[in-house]
């Protein structure tokens, strides 16, 4: 099972004018340092602060008529999408998250309107509460990833990145449950085959990664990360995010947590900009040598819904605690 060029074209339809055409800037400090242009898709500019928009949108839009309600389960930035598009659509939304989740996130799906479920220290607990709600109170369930509408809305980034920069040869694409990097791989390679899209994920608990390592959908432990946005398995029937991930990325990479914390500096410091862990990954890879870039190259900033006070450890070069997470700190320029 795919989504094709036309899929997303539809969504892209589905979408103008609520959630499309975020800006797109270089990075002056990311092209002088490493010799060739760097491109940030700014999509933490979206009315939730996240690219989850997109998809959510996309898949509410295509609800049969009658929905009682949507459930989902999310790590954040989707459950807001999801929040954001049923209260457009004045439909009930419950949004099922694990105990890792940072409170800001939470705090800001409750804001939207729709309610809250904790459940479990995982994402597969998250996700088993809400299929029961699906099951049992007849929602309608829109999973962040492996949904075919929201990857399809997710792969409108990948047609604005080509219009706004038909030069690009290569995209680094945050890795999660495949969901963006499907839908962005899916679009970029429609138009323009001999593009690299290339998946970028934390070191620990890259459920991705795992599986495609595997040849098949693998269940892995959640450590806590500055990357949360990341973390989360991909289902193990996955039908969408992982055949079009294994078929259609070129790499992926792995990052760890020091290289995420530099790299959250980088941005601060250089861009001016704040953003999640997740977002960084790209700029990751490129400082720590784990990728060369060899032309223009883009990548996506996917939100800004992160815990201030994390931040503010790592702009001041402070150790950083997660759980049994822990993170040296580094004098940003030493």
């Amino acid at each position: 099972m795919t989504v094709t060029l036309a899929d997303i074209l539809s969504a892209a339809n589905t979408i103008r004018g609520r959630a499309d055409a975020t800006p797109m800037v270089p990075s002056v400090h990311m092209e002088q340092a490493y010799g060739h242009p760097f491109w940030l898709k700014l999509e933490l500019a979206q009315p939730i602060g996240a690219f989850k928009l997109r998809g959510a949108l996309n898949a509410v839009a295509n609800l049969p008529e009658g929905t009682r309600g949507v459930t989902c389960c999310s790590t954040g930035n989707h459950g807001r999408g999801v929040a954001f598009a049923a209260r457009e659509k004045g439909m009930r939304a419950v949004v099922c998250m694990s105990e890792l989740v940072p409170a800001p996130k939470v705090d800001g799906i409750r804001a939207l309107g729709a309610d809250v479920h904790i459940h479990g220290r995982t994402q597969d607990a998250a996700f088993a509460e809400s299929v029961r709600l699906a099951e049992e109170e007849g929602f309608a369930m829109i999973s962040p990833f492996d949904d075919a509408h929201v990857i399809a809305g997710q792969g409108t980034i990948g047609l604005e990145m080509l219009y706004q920069r038909p030069e690009l040869e290569a995209l680094l694409v945050p890795l999660s449950g495949g969901g963006l990097a499907a839908g962005i791989a899916a679009a970029a390679k429609a138009i323009k085959p001999d593009i690299r899209v290339i998946g970028i994920s934390m070191d620990r608990g890259a459920a991705m990664y795992a599986s495609l390592q595997a040849g098949h959908p693998v269940e892995i432990e959640e450590p806590e990360s500055l990357a949360d946005s990341l973390g989360g398995g991909i289902g193990m029937d996955n039908r969408f995010s992982f055949p079009m991930c294994r078929d259609l990325l070129d790499d992926v990479i792995l990052v760890s947590e020091a290289e995420v914390y530099r790299a959250l500096q980088t941005l601060y410091y250089e861009e001016r900009m704040v953003a999640e862990g997740a977002c960084v990954v790209g700029i990751a890879a490129v400082e720590s040598g784990k990728l060369d870039l060899t032309g223009p190259t883009g990548t996506i900033l996917t939100g800004r819904n992160l815990d201030m006070r994390v931040l503010a450890q790592v702009i001041s070069g402070r150790d950083v605690q997660l759980g049994d997470t822990h993170i040296e700190g580094h004098k940003y320029g030493t």
